[in-house]
């Protein structure tokens, strides 16, 4: 149902006009008498975006932290939810990002209270954020879960299992709820692709069922993750084309929070992915009493094949300190690929004979047959000559190759950008040094407008800068003297290789947690509750929001420079000068959300440290424009 609007239209005030009165009142009024401050930079935020609003256009809108940069969208936002009667999204980063705008005194939380005005507010998260009850039986059935699955087990709700039509159904088992569960267990029973859930008979009682019904009927605001975003637009067509509702409804206006990370979340969705050890494991569960012999020969074949594979890809590939690692596409290779895709095809012929007889279970038939068609699409791809990336990748603990069709530019051009939706990227770091142009390229952007306003913090009183010279080798020792003095401390790499080589070399301490170690946001809690005084992390360069004494002081281990991967060296080919065109300002971008970690306050105090090798130190010069206060001595 549609909701009233905060404020009233007459007929001689446009929607528009009457938006910028009520924002007045609210930044300039309301907000100030209940002990907000009042700043001419989240002000001249909030009208920017409604000029956007009214135009329709894509708005770059850069402020430096403490701005309020949440609240100077959230009141447009939610005004032309209503006006329009679609909901406005919101997509954060990452899931943390998502908890920590909605968590209770957050500025959702104070806008419903200090405006007394209810915002219809639902979480849309990616896929893999729920649990999946059919892999949750098949986790049951391993003894060895046990020490897990007792606190996923407990949260189930009743109705899930039960056979009565008049229990009361409601959203359950996101991530977060089960806190104390690793990264590594969470992967046992989440979501993967792989389930096909149009055939699943506990779909009606599936959590990621019943939370899309849920966020689907919301009036105000969706907030979801970048990379669903991307996932949405990456599937909408061909969800439509096979009778399924698209990911997300439709929305009057798109805010992406931490706007610079888009890129990253589109290189992700717009992938093929072929993971070693998928298919073998589906392949075993409909090796059943009573299939054909020929059946059965084409998938022990197709087995055989499907090792030799990633037998040539493990040789080939190239085995940098990056998630991404080259792969050769040897002749050898391509030859096989193709022999693959072959017995494939003939496999999925005779696994139509196989649905007539009714000897496979119909739920794990589809699940193959849907999984086979994927795959030799992706093998096509693969072995075709055209402008596509490919790479060799540990996800979820096993190798993957990776497929990118072409680079993210000209699909995010085409789908995204060209719609008719205002659209808002907000962050304190999209320019260097108020230059938008690296973003605008990186996304397809042809037509935006922008605008960049400064941190109304003194950073020359609260904050100390550092830049340290230090041998590669000897940088976790020199990280152990600077924890000594004891301070609430994130430690920020630029890699999760970087971060693993780190704790093989100083070993896990009582004081320190590493991110992986559970889920992330509980991780986050139990640093800001005290538990630890060190988080070391290499995702949390953005949208972490300490404030005060819980943390005081930030390291950067290395300078961020992207890695040495074949996604960036597509980037890096299609520059004229790949270090100043790619390497460099990713670098800077980067560098100022991590140091942007520690000011979040008018209260907040901390210093930076800075840790630099010899080929690090050569480009301290390049750097310092874009630091907020000078160096010390």
């Amino acid at each position: 149902m549609k909701q009233a609007l905060p404020f009233q239209l007459s007929k001689d005030r446009s929607f528009f006009e009457s938006l910028g009165d009520w924002m007045g009142d609210v930044l300039y009024d309301e907000l100030p008498e209940k002990g907000f401050e009042c700043r001419d930079e989240q002000i001249f935020m909030a009208y920017q975006i409604e000029k956007t609003l009214k135009e329709r256009n894509v708005l770059f809108a850069e402020a430096g932290v403490g701005t309020g940069k949440t609240i100077a969208y959230l009141l447009p936002a939610i005004a032309y939810a209503r006006y329009s009667g679609k909901p406005a999204l919101i997509a954060c980063a990452d899931e943390t990002l998502i908890e920590q705008l909605v968590k209770e005194a957050g500025d959702i939380f104070k806008l419903q209270n200090y405006l007394d005005i209810k915002i219809d507010v639902r979480l849309a998260k990616s896929r893999d954020q729920y649990l999946c009850l059919k892999r949750l039986e098949e986790a049951q059935k391993d003894d060895e879960n046990e020490y897990f699955l007792e606190e996923i087990e407990d949260q189930v709700p009743d109705f899930v299992y039960a056979h009565s039509s008049m229990q009361k159904i409601f959203p359950y088992g996101e991530r977060s709820q089960f806190a104390g569960v690793s990264d590594e267990d969470w992967q046992k029973v989440n979501y993967h692709p792989t389930q096909q859930c149009m055939v699943c008979d506990l779909r009606n009682r599936c959590g990621q069922t019943i939370h899309r019904q849920h966020y689907r009927e919301s009036t105000d605001l969706i907030i979801c993750s970048h990379e669903f975003l991307m996932e949405h637009i990456w599937t909408k067509e061909s969800r439509v084309r096979e009778g399924q509702m698209p990911l997300l409804p439709e929305v009057s206006m798109a805010v992406l929070d931490e706007g610079h990370l888009l890129e990253f979340a589109a290189q992700k969705a717009l992938t093929y992915e072929i993971q070693s050890e998928t298919l073998i494991r589906l392949l075993e569960k409909v090796m059943v009493d009573g299939v054909r012999e020929k059946t059965l020969n084409l998938m022990e074949v197709l087995q055989e094949l499907h090792d030799k594979i990633f037998g040539l890809l493990r040789i080939s590939s190239n085995m940098e300190e990056t998630d991404r690692m080259k792969v050769d596409k040897s002749f050898e290779l391509m030859e096989l690929c193709k022999q693959t895709i072959r017995v494939s095809d003939s496999l999925l012929e005779e696994f139509v004979f196989e649905s007539e007889l009714y000897t496979i279970p119909e739920y794990e038939l589809r699940m193959v047959e849907e999984f086979l068609e994927q795959y030799t699409f992706s093998l096509r791809l693969f072995t075709e000559k055209g402008d596509g990336i490919e790479w060799l990748e540990i996800i979820d603990g096993y190798e993957t190759l990776i497929i990118m069709p072409r680079l993210v530019t000209d699909i995010l051009h085409e789908k995204l950008f060209t719609s008719k939706i205002p659209i808002v990227f907000s962050s304190a770091t999209l320019s260097i040094e108020k230059d938008f142009t690296y973003i605008a390229d990186s996304l397809g952007i042809e037509k935006f407008q922008s605008f960049s306003v400064a941190s109304p913090f003194d950073y020359d009183e609260v904050m100390k800068i550092y830049t340290e010279q230090i041998e590669q080798q000897e940088k976790p020792y020199h990280v152990e003297k600077l924890l000594k003095n004891s301070m609430q401390t994130l430690i920020l790499f630029k890699s999760k290789a970087a971060m693993a080589s780190f704790r093989a070399t100083i070993g896990d301490r009582s004081d320190i947690v590493f991110e992986g170690d559970r889920e992330l946001s509980t991780i986050v809690k139990e640093f800001q509750n005290g538990e630890y005084s060190t988080l070391c992390s290499y995702h949390l360069w953005e949208g972490l929001d300490l404030p005060l004494e819980t943390l005081t002081r930030v390291i950067i281990y290395d300078l961020p420079f992207p890695p040495v991967d074949p996604l960036f060296d597509a980037k890096r080919s299609f520059s004229n000068d790949p270090f100043e065109e790619v390497e460099l300002p990713f670098m800077l971008l980067r560098l100022q959300q991590g140091i942007g970690r520690l000011i979040r306050t008018s209260s907040d105090y901390g210093e930076i440290h800075v840790l630099l090798n010899e080929e690090e130190t050569l480009q301290e010069s390049r750097f310092t424009g874009v630091l907020p206060t000078s160096i010390s001595k």
